[in-house]
Order: structure tokens, then C-alpha cells, then sequence
């Protein structure tokens, strides 16, 4: 599968909740169809139709257990959708570093005040202490 054909897969997004759930772990089409139908309130046969093409375009395996269907997400599809993005990550890249920065920067700062907070408070307070002598 191509690139391209995987980012039309993508594009639609019943199909991207559908990988958003399988992304949580291995989910029965009965369970994908409940959480489907309820966000996005579609049919059943609607809901069975999207699994068909993820499970067609590779995007989704199917294993049989009993009566049920588990559906689990495939990863390499969306490794090549991610690979496509490469040559665009120069445009976003550098801003997604600077938050991850300043981020780092508010983490350390909250650190070190709480640090110092710990430290005034394990302080004996002079007017808290009674000399012996004066009772």
C-alpha cells in the first residue's frame, strides 16, 4: 500500500476512532460497533463496513474466537503514512522542541521552588522557640 492510500484510509474519521480504540489494545468488533454507533450514531452495517476496509487496507487484523471477532491495529501501515511526513517535519518540528524546552523549563522551576518551600518549612521558626530559662 502506498502512502497516499493510507492517508485516505486515515482521512475519514470513523475510521481513525476505530484505530484510536484498537490503539488501546485488541477490541471485538461488538465493542468497536458500541463505541462507534454511540460517538458517531451510524448503523451497525456502517460500523462493520469501515472494519472491513481497515482490515482490507491493512490498517487492522481479525482473529476468530468463537462467535466474536478481535480486532487488532497493524502497525506497519501507519508507519508508512508516518514515514510520508518526514519530509514535513522541518515545519513543525523545531516549535514541537522549543515547547518540549519550555516545558523542561516550568518542570524545573516548580521543582526547585518546591524544594526551597521544603527547606523554609524544615526551618526551626525563632519565635517559635521558648528559651528554658524564661519559665
Amino acid at each position: 500500500m502506498d502512502a497516499m492510500h493510507a492517508l485516505d484510509i486515515l482521512g475519514d474519521p470513523v475510521r481513525r476512532r476505530i484505530l484510536e480504540l484498537l490503539a488501546e489494545g485488541e477490541r471485538s468488533a461488538g465493542e468497536i460497533g458500541e463505541d462507534v454507533q454511540r460517538e458517531f450514531g451510524i448503523s451497525q452495517p456502517a460500523v462493520s463496513q469501515h472494519l472491513r476496509v481497515l482490515r482490507e487496507s491493512g490498517f487492522a487484523t481479525v482473529r476468530p474466537e468463537g462467535v466474536r471477532r478481535l480486532y487488532t491495529i497493524a502497525p506497519e501501515p501507519l508507519e508508512n503514512a508516518a514515514a510520508w511526513f518526514d519530509p514535513f517535519r522541518r515545519f513543525w518540528q523545531p516549535h514541537l522542541d522549543a515547547l518540549g524546552t519550555e516545558l523542561a523549563r516550568g518542570r524545573r522551576q516548580r521543582r526547585l521552588a518546591a524544594e526551597e518551600e521544603q527547606q523554609t518549612d524544615a526551618e526551626p521558626d525563632e519565635s517559635d522557640t521558648t528559651d528554658p530559662q524564661e519559665e
